[in-house]
């Protein structure tokens, strides 16, 4: 993949227009594809993101139809741990998906700055497992799960859908699809090991479950160069023994990470599994939210 600082953006500055009626507040940051601005819209009077087509892509037949196909995935899955959009502007210049704005971290800088409390990681399993299996209902696979594309924000949402497929077009993929660190070993290696299917997805779940409770990715360090597809060759290595990581979790978390497909169980296992231990963690007690009495003098 070609370095995104080297690719020509669009170099919009606050109060421009993205679109009629829609206006850059700030540049979020960039992909190879495409540049995300912090938007004002006019006609829903919200901040927004813009996610718009660089502009050495803006008319090409192929990003267009990505970009309309992404859309479309997002408006199939409905769910409150997965991104929303507010629709697809192809035209006008700098086609753009128009997405929710969520203010919170990314998994991926919280786990490097400060780490999770089990409560935190099991809570977000969960919210995780729960909108994964809603996507594979929807006939829909992610296939780029990993900490980046996770905003902690109440509940978790998954973002970025620009690799994701169909079910029927995730199994003919040929090639490699995803971030290496984080990819199935079905999706390293898609013509041994295929179909990629909903257990792809699975993995993932996995390995950023292991993040989340372990402080560091399942495959190398998070600031080292990842050798080719180690996931082909490695066993999924198991939780750092901490006394508070319940055995089934434990057992769970290292399922998902299965090397074969088959061996994973489903997203919505994987819940079952979490919600009997979120159930019973504590939760605050309405009081301790209640103004004191007044004292009468």
């Amino acid at each position: 993949m070609s370095d995104p600082v080297t690719r020509p953006g669009w170099g919009l500055r606050a109060g421009e227009p993205i679109a009629p009626g829609r206006h850059v507040v700030s540049l979020l940051g960039g992909g190879e594809r495409h540049e995300a601005y912090l938007a004002f819209d006019d006609d829903m009077h919200h901040l927004v993101v813009a996610k718009v087509l660089r502009p050495d892509r803006a008319a090409d037949p192929r990003m267009l139809a990505a970009l309309a196909l992404e859309g479309r995935m997002l408006d199939r899955v409905r769910h409150p741990a997965v991104l929303r959009t507010f629709g697809t502007v192809l035209g006008g210049g700098r086609p753009h998906l128009l997405l929710e704005y969520i203010e919170g971290p990314r998994l991926s800088t919280l786990v490097r700055r400060y780490g999770l409390a089990l409560e935190q990681a099991l809570s977000l399993g969960l919210q995780l497992a729960a909108g994964v299996h809603h996507m594979s209902r929807r006939g829909i696979v992610h296939l780029d799960l990993k900490p980046r594309n996770i905003i902690m924000a109440g509940p978790a949402r998954i973002i970025d859908m620009s690799v994701a497929h169909t079910l029927e077009d995730a199994a003919r993929i040929r090639s490699r699809v995803g971030t290496a660190r984080y990819m199935a070993p079905e999706q390293c290696d898609p013509e041994g090991l295929g179909p990629v299917g909903p257990a792809a997805d699975v993995w993932g779940l996995g390995v950023c479950l292991y993040e989340a409770l372990a402080g560091r990715p399942a495959f190398g360090r998070e600031d080292a160069a990842v050798e080719p597809a180690p996931q082909l060759r490695l066993d999924a290595p198991a939780l750092p023994r901490r006394a508070r990581v319940p055995e089934p979790v434990v057992e769970v978390v290292g399922a998902c990470m299965a090397r074969a497909a088959v061996d994973r169980p489903t997203a919505q296992e994987v819940a079952r599994t979490l919600e009997g231990f979120v159930d019973h963690l504590p939760r605050p007690r309405l009081g301790m939210f209640r103004p004191a009495p007044a004292r009468i003098a």
